[in-house]
Formats: C-alpha cells, structure tokens, sequence
C-alpha cells in the first residue's frame, strides 16, 4: 500500500495557529504545543491510513472526512491524489455547508 500525500489548506494552517495562540492567552503558550503536536501526527497517519477518518456526518459526502481526536476535529478532503486537511475545529463545532459546495470532488474517471 502506497503513501498518500497530506497537505494542509491555509485554512487548517490557521486553525492550528489560533489553538496555540489561545493558549499563549490563557497565559500556558506550552501547554498548546502539545494537542498541536499530537494533531500532527494524526494527520502524518492519514499518509498511511487515509480511510480511516469517518464521513463528516453534516455532509455525508464520501471525500470528505474527519477524524476526531477529543476536544478537536480534523476535517481532510481525500481524493486518488492525497489528503488535503482544511479545518482542525472543536468537536462541538459543526462545519460550515461552503466548505463541502466548494471542495472539489474526487474524479470519477
């Protein structure tokens, strides 16, 4: 089995910053590099495992998918091609309807 390649969207860069400097301001900016750290190496395991992310249950669209790993959501688009991360979300935060009409889908050929 061949490793995907996982980008992350300028969006889910974004995400990441603003968990860390949340915690810089509740005056902890260590304690944020940890879920940051432990995000990054649920998305390295997309490389290798990149089904193993439930479908967004507010889409129910095949190609997007999340894995959840408490309090946060990783929100990827997989396609043939790779994995593209496009938001790193609370769990309790519902996806905005855009995102799924404006990511492009798989290619069916």
């Amino acid at each position: 089995m061949r490793s995907l390649r996982v980008d992350l969207a300028q969006s889910a860069r974004a995400d990441l910053a603003d968990i860390m400097e949340w915690y810089a301001s509740q005056g902890v900016p260590e304690v944020g590099a940890r879920p940051v750290r432990e995000i990054a190496g649920r998305i390295r395991q997309l490389s290798a495992f990149p089904d193993s992310g439930r479908v967004v249950p507010e889409f129910e669209t095949p190609w997007l998918r999340e894995v959840v790993w408490p309090p946060f959501r990783i929100v990827y688009r997989r396609d043939h091609d790779g994995i593209i991360v496009v938001r790193v979300w609370r769990s309790e935060r519902l996806m905005d309807p855009e995102l799924a009409e404006n990511a492009p889908q798989e290619d069916a050929t």
